[in-house]
């Protein structure tokens, strides 16, 4: 009699959906796991003890982020301060110390507000990252010398971004319910660990990653004003908004979009309003900063200038990188009206925020981290995220190298020109197999590693089984996939009997 389950568990094991061992399903995950025990066991009790995923992720992120600190230890003790190119030749460069003194902070000036000496008039980043920036110089000791005070501003902000690193990695393995453990491809991403603390970029990542999560649990207001919040910190995130309307339109979810369109715009503008209103040629400076920059790291626009007698002006450079990128968004337009079923909401929000990195005119290091949750939302698979991840890894220790070669003077210590157009290529070479991979799984969503295990778009929320009320081409014909023949449950598209009890 104690061994028969009751009626109560019965019923909750039906209706609860199993989920994905990521040890099972991915050979490199599985592979991976020999260090650690091995793959998970058939009569392993999931959630019985306080090891949770998402409490296991989030520990494996604050280590990761630690690791990431230790990284930046030759710096923080003496390149920052002392040596042209000590620290490129330790590879720890950070902003975050020299703009200390060189915004104002050290000062006490007002970002937007008060000018700043020398060439850069105004802080040069979004109004929600000032703020950020503001808050942490209120944190760091005014006392002691210039260098004490930028050494503890720095920790400061590594502190208040290694909350953000944390929420990341929370909000992406709540984000697919049945896959929390795909949320150990966030905690162990080596690129973010060793870019989290160069600039400011993890607080719109996170906003926005927070933003997916509501999305997924049909909160559309919620997940616009995290969204507007994130555009006011970065100005990327915004992006996001155009594949959601196409997959809205194709879905006829028009009033779960207006929701999050609206709640985007007032939140936006309530961070920024005030800024605009009174120091509007302060709160301007990053748009026209932007505008103005010219050719910068990163970009196949450095490597084709870098071999030109005669480079295209910046004027040149915006009008062809914006007419490339109208054209990636029309390309992701198409792909969502046409495709067989319609694409998940991560892999178009991954392919356009990668489009804008691959056209843009200047590429940080640091770029990688408004990739890193999208591309495991959209590609959960170990194998085609840790190539990228080698590819991204190589770039940064290459522009570290370059900028220690032409900083070295005669003694040319470092990576040449050529040998950093290498690591350039190997940047935009990884980005584009992820994005490959992800057009294949949306043609052939037979391969797309969430669909295999029986959802839908889990991260879809309002989209997630949804009917099609208008698609284009062979996609407007009924019960036509991509391929019928896999080795996994099909999903047809509003159903939720589907094999698997996920739809």
């Amino acid at each position: 009699m104690c061994g028969m389950p009751s009626a109560e568990s019965t019923q909750a094991s039906v209706h609860e959906p199993e989920p994905v061992r990521p040890t099972h399903e991915d050979e490199v995950a599985a592979a991976g796991s020999e260090l650690i025990g091995g793959p998970l066991g058939r009569r392993a009790l999931l959630g019985a003890s306080w090891w949770t995923p998402v409490r296991v992720i989030a520990l494996v992120a604050i280590g990761m982020f630690a690791l990431g600190l230790v990284q930046k230890a030759p710096c923080y003790n003496g390149a920052w301060f002392f040596g042209a190119s000590s620290q490129y030749t330790h590879a720890c460069y950070s902003d975050i110390p020299h703009l200390y003194q060189g915004r104002g902070f050290a000062d006490g000036l007002v970002p937007y507000f008060d000018k700043l000496p020398g060439d850069m008039q105004y802080l040069e980043y979004p109004v929600l990252t000032g703020v950020f920036m503001e808050v942490a110089s209120w944190l760091t000791p005014g006392s002691g010398s210039i260098q004490d005070q930028e050494q503890w501003y720095w920790m400061v902000n590594a502190g208040m971004l290694m909350v953000c690193a944390s929420v990341i990695a929370v909000c992406v393995t709540r984000t697919h319910a049945r896959r929390p453990w795909d949320g150990l491809l966030v905690a162990l991403a080596p690129a973010a660990a060793l870019t989290a603390t160069i600039n400011w970029d993890l607080l719109a990542v996170a906003l926005t990653a927070a933003a997916m999560l509501m999305w997924s649990r049909g909160r559309s207001l919620a997940f616009g004003v995290l969204l507007g919040l994130a555009t006011a910190a970065k100005l990327y995130p915004f992006l996001i908004l155009g594949p959601l309307l196409v997959l809205c339109w194709r879905a006829g979810k028009w009033r779960e979009f207006g929701a999050a369109l609206g709640g985007a715009i007032i939140a936006w503008v309530v961070v920024n309003g005030p800024v605009m209103l009174f120091a509007f040629e302060g709160w301007s400076k990053f748009y026209t900063f932007s505008q103005e920059r010219g050719v910068d790291f990163g970009s196949f626009w450095l490597i084709m200038a870098q071999n030109s007698d005669n480079p295209l002006s910046t004027d040149t450079v915006n009008t062809l990188a914006t007419l490339l990128m109208l054209v990636c968004c029309a390309g992701v337009a198409v792909l969502a009206l046409t495709a067989p079923r319609r694409p998940r909401f991560a892999q178009l929000a991954f392919l356009i925020v990668a489009a804008f990195i691959l056209t843009n005119k200047v590429y940080s290091p640091q770029y990688v981290l408004w990739l890193v949750p999208l591309a495991v939302l959209a590609r959960p698979k170990w194998r085609d995220f840790l190539i990228w991840q080698v590819c991204e890894v190589a770039y940064f220790l290459g522009i570290w190298m370059y900028l220690a070669y032409t900083t070295s003077g005669d003694a040319h210590k470092g990576l040449p020109t050529d040998g950093y157009h290498w690591a350039i290529g190997l940047h935009l070479l990884g980005t584009l197999y992820l994005c490959v991979v992800v057009v294949r799984d949306i043609f052939m969503p037979e391969r797309d590693p969430v669909r295999r295990s029986g959802d839908d778009d889990p991260s879809g929320g309002v989209l997630d089984g949804a009917q099609d009320v208008f698609a284009l081409g062979p996609a407007a014909r009924p019960a036509r996939h991509a391929a019928a023949q896999f080795d996994g449950p099909q999903v047809e598209w509003g159903r939720r009997d589907a094999p698997g009890g996920s739809l």
